[in-house]
């Protein structure tokens, strides 16, 4: 499970530091844009930003739960009960689950000046060409505790033992430092729908310092 944290942290930093190349080539065409989103606080760009709206079987699915918190980094969730701690909390590395539904939070810090306005966008039209590709079969824009970012989940994967997950990313100022905040649920392909109701009930449920 450390590994698992580990790799995600470290493809989540490379991905990014690859992004700060190219979109600082791109700053300046897009730097209007860019504000303009960040002082509209329904849309970025021409798209809208949604808030959790959970259906009631969501909110039952966490009810009675348990309020965990990641204190190293000010987040925290409510989880469904039965879920348990999958390997102890690092500054970088959060990890909760049950019976195959697993939380996998990461924190991977980035420079003073790293474009995030830019490099979210990016996320976002990365997930776009996924979802022309059938590999995405919902994107959205989402706001969770006041912070906005990018929520994405991947179609049914063709075998049922494969991994299917849901996932937000978002940055934020914390700690004195620049972070991409990467939240991701996910259970095998086969059980995601039965298990559906508790993976958006923890995400909805999130709350982050920013």
């Amino acid at each position: 499970m450390k590994n698992a944290l580990a790799i995600m942290a470290l493809v989540l930093v490379v991905a990014a530091c690859n992004l700060t190349n190219k979109l600082k080539t791109n700053s300046n065409s897009n730097s209007s844009s860019s504000s303009s989103s960040s002082s509209n606080p329904s849309k970025i760009g021409n798209d809208p930003v949604e808030k959790p709206a959970p259906t009631g079987a969501q909110i039952a699915a966490i009810a009675n739960g348990q309020d965990v918190k990641w204190d190293q980094q000010g987040i925290s969730w409510t989880l469904p009960a039965g879920w348990k701690q999958q390997s102890p909390p690092t500054n970088n590395g959060f990890q909760w689950g049950n019976n195959g539904a697993v939380l996998i939070v990461s924190i991977s810090p980035m420079g003073p000046d790293f474009p995030t306005d830019l490099s979210l966008n990016a996320y976002h039209e990365s997930a776009k060409v996924r979802e022309k590709n059938g590999e995405v079969d919902e994107l959205k824009w989402l706001e969770l505790d006041g912070a906005r970012g990018v929520e994405f989940r991947e179609s049914k994967p063709q075998m049922a033992d494969d991994f299917r997950r849901l996932q937000w990313m978002t940055y934020r100022k914390f700690g004195g430092q620049t972070q991409l905040v990467n939240v991701m649920l996910s259970t095998s392909g086969g059980k995601f729908d039965s298990r559906s109701d508790e993976l958006y009930g923890v995400l909805f449920s999130t709350k982050i310092v920013h």
